[in-house]
């Protein structure tokens, strides 16, 4: 049923102009357009989709809204860097970033916030 159903992520933001300019020049996300509700989608990779819709107020969530699989975490960190992503740095028992990556079992994630303060990660799982 769902098991091959390509996913939406949907996002909510704040100021749509500002949020697809992140998404778009600072993340590289190819746009695909806007819907009819307002919505503003990007695509993303394996037929995925994040959309963006506003909402007054944003996000109150305080956990990762959207998680990207990468090949090399230490050069996307570098990468979104150089396109303005800050990282959040964290410094607690169960969870410590050195140069802004976090080294856990089977996995390296790091940490950012979109313009509307969604947090997103992008991890890479170790073989």
């Amino acid at each position: 049923m769902l098991s091959t159903a390509p996913v939406v992520s949907i996002l909510p933001v704040i100021d749509m102009r500002r949020a697809r300019e992140f998404y778009e020049r600072k993340l590289g996300l190819k746009p695909i357009g806007e819907k009819p509700n307002g919505q503003y989608f990007f695509a993303t990779g394996s037929g995925s989709q994040i959309a963006l819709y506003e909402k007054a107020g944003g996000t109150r969530a305080e956990h990762t809204a959207l998680g990207f699989e990468v090949e090399d975490i230490e050069g996307e960190v570098t990468s979104l860097e150089k396109a303005g992503v800050v990282f959040e740095d964290y410094d607690l028992p169960e969870l410590k970033t050195v140069n802004h990556i976090c080294s856990m079992a089977g996995e390296k994630a790091a940490w950012f916030k979109d313009t509307e303060g969604n947090y997103l990660c992008i991890h890479q799982t170790l073989h």
